[in-house]
């Protein structure tokens, strides 16, 4: 996804983010449970919480079964959650105020596997 669908969705993953998932689910930053106030500049973040954000779509809305709200806490809620606020998760480093980008490990050759001849630039 990119362009403008990719505005719209990251738009309205921020709304869900900010008016339901923080409000109910969110929980005092401490050094042990980071967050980062800009969370949507950590790729990884964007997409656990994007995952997490169609799982709640899918099992809390229309037609869903009663019991999808606590599968959903369950499955989805606490894993993510608990995967992003991991001392060594996304948001390691950064501190409330504090937003620290993060440096993806390096790779030698971009695509190791193809074949000999010229290599694009």
């Amino acid at each position: 996804m990119q362009g403008p669908a990719y505005v719209q969705t990251l738009r309205r993953l921020t709304l869900w983010t900010h008016h339901v998932l923080l409000p109910v689910f969110g929980r005092e930053v401490t050094s042990s449970a980071p967050w980062c106030s800009r969370w949507w500049e950590h790729p990884e973040a964007v997409a656990q919480l994007h995952g997490l954000w169609l799982a709640w779509g899918h099992m809390t809305g229309p037609g869903s079964e009663v019991t999808g709200p606590a599968g959903w806490m369950r499955d989805y809620l606490d894993p993510v959650m608990n995967s992003l606020r991991s001392p060594t998760g996304p948001f390691a480093g950064c501190k409330p105020g504090g937003h620290r980008p993060k440096v993806p490990p390096k790779v030698d050759v971009v695509d190791p596997f193809m074949p000999s001849g010229p290599r694009p630039a």
